[in-house]
């Protein structure tokens, strides 16, 4: 089959599954709740520093996505301005964002710019983010008001067959990072392969199950 055909399959495919997938990146707890962050308190990043887990016990509860917090405190303070707190990027990996990829959400891969929580699939997808956030939070912006009720499987799809103009591939993310820093190594680490990040798993799935990182299991 030639590109042309073979593109055309794929755009139909993806349209075809534009439900597919949750609009956010969720995984399910033990009663079926659809957690962001894998269960980790987004208030946490701004009060506390850094990722803290949160628990079942104090739960706000929102379409499509709930969020565990730490302290009945913390719950209150996002209850009074959830879009004070969320993540962006419905918790997707802000770097994938600018791409319209929906794909990756580690809550130990995170940043805080301008007063707002972006979240990244792994370290790689930090360091390419870190490289121009003005640039990434830009075009993410631009993107994500089309995509953002889109199923994360049928989005990503689509985005690999129909790329965005300013579309980078890896290699292309990895020289600039090093022609940025020369002499600082690329981060090592496996994202586990386009099957099972679009098909076979979860949002967060790696930073869960710990491939190639310390487990963080999932929301109980």
């Amino acid at each position: 089959m030639t590109r042309a055909p073979m593109r055309t399959l794929v755009l139909l495919l993806g349209w075809l599954l534009v439900g597919c997938g949750t609009p956010y990146a969720t995984v399910a707890d033990g009663a079926g709740r659809p957690v962001m962050l894998l269960g980790f308190d987004p208030v946490a990043y701004f009060s506390h520093g850094g990722p803290q887990r949160g628990s079942a016990a104090h739960v706000v509860d929102l379409p499509a996505r709930s969020y565990y917090f730490a302290s009945a405190e913390n719950r209150a303070r996002f209850a009074a301005d959830p879009a004070r707190y969320e993540p962006q990027y419905g918790g997707f990996c802000a770097s994938g964002a600018a791409f319209a990829v929906k794909l990756g959400s580690d809550p130990t891969a995170w940043a805080i710019r301008d007063g707002r929580l972006f979240i990244f699939g792994d370290v790689i997808g930090k360091t390419a983010w870190q490289l121009d956030p003005a640039w990434n939070v830009d075009h993410a912006d631009r993107l994500w008001p089309a995509i953002a009720d889109r199923g994360w499987r049928a989005q990503s799809l689509l985005a690999y067959a129909d790329k965005v103009p300013h579309y980078l591939t890896g290699a292309q993310i990895r020289a600039q990072v090093e022609a940025r820093y020369p002499g600082r190594p690329f981060p090592a680490y496996d994202p586990g392969g386009m099957l099972t990040n679009l098909f076979l798993k979860p949002p967060g799935w790696r930073a869960a199950e710990g491939f190639g990182q310390p487990a963080l299991g999932y929301p109980p």
